[in-house]
């Protein structure tokens, strides 16, 4: 059975993920790491420790002690916060990863790290982005995702370490709080729609983005995870989506719900920007091919299971 610590559990991630992982692999087979214990059952529902991915000695600490196998590395700082203090982005996201994987390489830890669509920038194509194409990101989130990737294959190929990791789209819950992303308001136009049947947007009309709802996204890290390394040709940025839609598309999905649904607009230009500067859909053939990636919920799906869960809380 595995043994498995993840980094920044108190994220829109690994909030789910956590709970996730325990349920699959046992719960006293999970430790949740973050800096701050907040009450629920990330820090309630199994081991817990305090961590800031940055103290190298503090982390080769936690592995031992908890006889870690896999690291699960998320923590870092997200797009639209990373635009506001990229000092803070680079500090937390590179030198972060850096210091996890050299805490993880003596032990011989398997490695998980999520990139992003952001790793991308506007040189990339936008349509049916490939698994391989230019990578020239306008962010220093995306900035650093690139060189995260780059560094995580480096790791595989010097070392041997078993990384792997996924570029995650938008995510779309309503389990945990987004974290500062260019994408949430795919997450806040449901809860706007299901109190007040309207939503203004900071993403305008058109701006396609790719999305995955996070219970496919949480079987896509345990799929990667369990996969054959043998059929691995890549390692540590596998594009994933099941939908790409744009604030328009998201509106006409929630009138077969709310017929009474409105849309408007206040276009945030510094998310915009980000927005304009990533793709609009993704080729996912590599994952399919790899490791069996199968998204299960397209957009009507997805809304339909948002609306009642945001209702019923």
């Amino acid at each position: 059975m595995k043994k498995i610590l993840v980094t920044g559990s108190n994220g829109q991630i690994g909030f789910e993920l956590v709970q996730h992982l325990r349920k699959t692999y046992g719960s006293d087979n999970v430790v949740a790491t973050a800096r701050k214990k907040a009450a629920g059952p990330v820090s309630e529902g199994g081991p817990f420790a305090f961590l800031d991915v940055r103290d190298g000695k503090m982390a080769g600490e936690l592995l031992d002690s908890w006889r870690i196998d896999t690291v699960v590395h998320l923590a870092g700082i997200l797009s639209a916060r990373g635009e506001a203090d990229p000092q803070l982005a680079w500090d937390t996201n590179m030198n972060g990863l850096c210091t996890m994987l050299e805490a993880a390489r003596p032990r011989k830890c398997a490695f998980f790290f999520p990139s992003s669509i952001a790793a991308f920038g506007p040189g990339a194509p936008p349509e049916n982005t490939p698994q391989d194409t230019i990578q020239r990101p306008s962010t220093i989130y995306g900035v650093t995702k690139v060189a995260g990737e780059l560094l995580c294959d480096y790791y595989h190929l010097k070392y041997g370490l078993d990384t792997r990791g996924l570029r995650f789209p938008g995510l779309v819950s309503c389990a945990a709080p987004p974290g500062g992303g260019t994408t949430d308001y795919a997450v806040h136009i449901y809860y706007e729609a299901a109190a007040h049947g309207r939503y203004t947007s900071y993403i305008g009309k058109g701006s396609f983005m790719d999305m995955l709802y996070m219970p496919d996204a949480l079987d896509a890290v345990v799929r990667l995870i369990e996969a054959d390394p043998s059929r691995l040709r890549h390692r540590c940025a596998f594009n994933i989506s099941a939908m790409s839609f744009d604030p328009e598309g998201i509106a006409e999905s929630i009138r077969k719900v709310i017929p009474e649904f409105e849309l408007s607009y206040e276009v945030d230009p510094v998310r915009q920007a980000i927005a304009d500067s990533w793709p609009d859909s993704l080729d996912c053939s590599a994952a399919r091919e790899e490791w069996g990636f199968a998204p299960r919920y397209d957009l009507d799906a997805m809304t339909r299971d948002m609306l009642q869960r945001v209702a019923s809380r």
